[in-house]
């Protein structure tokens, strides 16, 4: 069954579309966390990060970047935040891979925040984590 975002890239449903290409779309969220919120999606659909190929990955990022600058200039926030879910245990709800610009006003206006662990790691626990991506990336 195609998901909502290949229903937008074949233009069966409608959307504030605003970039596309050959390889991407870029619309508004239909949420707008703030004002300006933007998807960048890749037409082709890859269900996740780890599925996207390279390639397609840094073409998306290209145009992230060019979006964002748009939005920039259009709305002027004081920061944004790119972010993409990958995995229904990180927030991903449409498996077809796509990255999120999110314009911030203010400190608080979404509800976005890490908990730092870094009091409880050793130098060792550094390491031995850094290690295994290393090894992994072999």
């Amino acid at each position: 069954m195609p998901t909502i975002f290949e229903k937008i890239i074949a233009k069966e449903i409608p959307a504030h579309i605003v970039y596309e290409d050959d390889l991407t779309i870029a619309f508004l969220d239909v949420s707008q966390a703030t004002k300006g919120h933007t998807l960048i999606v890749p037409k082709s659909p890859y269900p996740n990060l780890y599925e996207m190929p390279e390639a397609l990955a840094g073409h998306v990022m290209g145009v992230a970047i060019k979006v964002a600058n748009a939005i920039k200039r259009a709305f002027e926030p004081e920061g944004l935040n790119l972010l993409s879910n990958t995995g229904t245990i990180a927030g991903q709800s449409v498996f077809h891979f796509h990255i999120h610009l999110i314009p911030r006003y203010e400190k608080n206006d979404i509800g976005l925040s890490f908990t730092e662990h870094q009091d409880e790691l050793s130098l060792e626990d550094y390491e031995e984590r850094a290690e295994r991506i290393r090894a992994a990336l072999s």
